[in-house]
């Protein structure tokens, strides 16, 4: 872990792997440090923003490496497997597409943390066997709702705009909505399942 400063009141905390990051950004969340205004995940790192009076060695503190259980019951998503991109994943992966489809359906997943646009969660517990690359040429227009993989993460584009994932779907669910509090649907930390409709 190492601890860069970010400005006057911010700490860009770095971490070898997502599991770390995730388990210490859960509990500083969840810590009440004093003079911690917000904390921000991403995939190997985590800014804490503070007020100025933040005594950065409670970052130190032991934090474990594995991933905090996140808490309540999973969020459900109900899903249409009719992406265009289904039957080259299952192609790929050496399954068919209903295989494709279950081994999907069938994970638990947890989101690590939220970015590219508002709402957009990044999904962790893909099974390995669906890990692939981003697409080689990204789409310019990937539709809203859409339900997609790349590397170790599923998720879900929140609204139309440009994407490099594989299209496996879609949902109807709203996952940014500014009258909402909070406005993303997926918050980080939240567990999410796939249902196939």
């Amino acid at each position: 872990m190492r601890l860069l400063p970010y400005g006057p009141r911010a700490v860009l905390v770095e971490f070898d792997t997502l599991d770390q990051m995730m388990a210490s950004a859960s509990s500083w969340r969840n810590a009440d440090i004093a003079g911690v205004v917000d904390v921000v995940p991403a995939t190997r790192t985590v800014l804490v923003v503070h007020d100025g009076t933040l005594d950065e060695r409670q970052l130190v503190a032991p934090i474990g490496a594995t991933r905090a259980l996140p808490a309540g019951e999973p969020v459900t998503l109900d899903v249409e497997y009719d992406g265009d991109d289904l039957a080259g994943v299952a192609l790929a992966c050496g399954l068919s597409v209903q295989e494709a489809i279950d081994l999907h359906c069938g994970a638990e997943y947890t989101v690590a943390f939220c970015g590219f646009m508002p709402g957009f969660a990044y999904l962790v517990g893909l099974p390995p066997l669906l890990q692939l690359p981003r697409r080689s040429t990204p789409r310019t227009r990937v539709p809203a709702g859409s339900v997609a993989i790349a590397a170790e993460f599923a998720g879900i584009y929140p609204r139309e705009s440009p994407g490099g994932w594989h299209l496996l779907g879609h949902t109807n669910a709203i996952l940014w909505d500014d009258s909402r509090t909070p406005p993303a649907m997926l918050p980080p930390g939240t567990r999410v399942r796939f249902r196939p409709t």
